[in-house]
């Protein structure tokens, strides 16, 4: 259930502009059935939705698990009815406690979604792309992320022209989803905001979060 579900009984909505977030939504819902981004997981706190797709780029991860171009990849999309309202004020403990203990739920959900899909065994690599505006929120998310077991690998070559204009293009759907949500929220630089690509193996996130609820890391640590 999401902050949406249980408002609906009080004929009240969570989001700023509540006819903006139901036509944003519902374009994003579109773009998703495009691009087979599903939902692994009905727990209300999971924070991603999941797509698998092929690999890019050659990479070696620290644990020396290799990423060859053409491999199934598992890539992370962030859940955006399910991210915490971030508070008119901007963000705070209380809220950054909040998300990083739903990415440690949707990462055991992860873990145990693919131990059940005997067709996704060779998908060794989860990604994901965080946006970040400045040089000190990817240092930012390089630590955060860390904790979980993720490696920021950055790209040496520059983007083509084709991808930069389709990564404009989500920072134009990532502005106006953060507007229709919370509007004192939005920032003058979401338009500008570039991605910081994090990569996980999949034996580390066997390892980390293919345990039991009671045993997995708590996200609380990490501040």
């Amino acid at each position: 259930m999401t902050l949406w579900d249980s408002a609906k009984g009080s004929g009240e909505s969570p989001y700023s502009h509540p006819w903006l977030a139901e036509t944003i939504f519902a374009l994003d819902a579109r773009l998703r059935r495009r691009y087979g981004i599903i939902e692994y997981s009905d727990h209300r706190s999971c924070v991603f939705r999941l797509q698998i797709a092929r690999s890019g780029r050659r990479l070696t991860l620290a644990d020396g698990t290799v990423l060859a171009p053409g491999d199934r990849i598992a890539i992370l999309h962030f859940w955006n009815e399910h991210i915490p309202p971030v508070p008119q004020n901007g963000t705070t403990i209380l809220w950054a406690r909040q998300l990083q203990k739903g990415i440690s739920i949707s990462l055991r959900e992860l873990a145990r979604y693919l131990s059940s899909r005997p067709d996704l065994n060779n998908v060794r690599v989860i990604s994901g792309d965080v946006p970040s505006a400045t040089k000190a929120q990817w240092q930012q998310i390089e630590h955060i992320m860390a904790y979980y077991g993720f490696e920021t690998v950055m790209g040496s070559a520059p983007l083509p022209l084709r991808e930069r204009i389709h990564r404009f293009g989500e920072n134009v759907l990532i502005s106006l989803i953060v507007f229709a949500r919370n509007a004192a929220a939005l920032r003058l630089d979401t338009l500008s905001r570039v991605r910081v690509p994090i990569y996980l193996s999949r034996g580390a996130l066997e390892q980390k979060f293919g345990q039991s609820e009671k045993t997995a890391p708590e996200a609380a640590e990490v501040l």
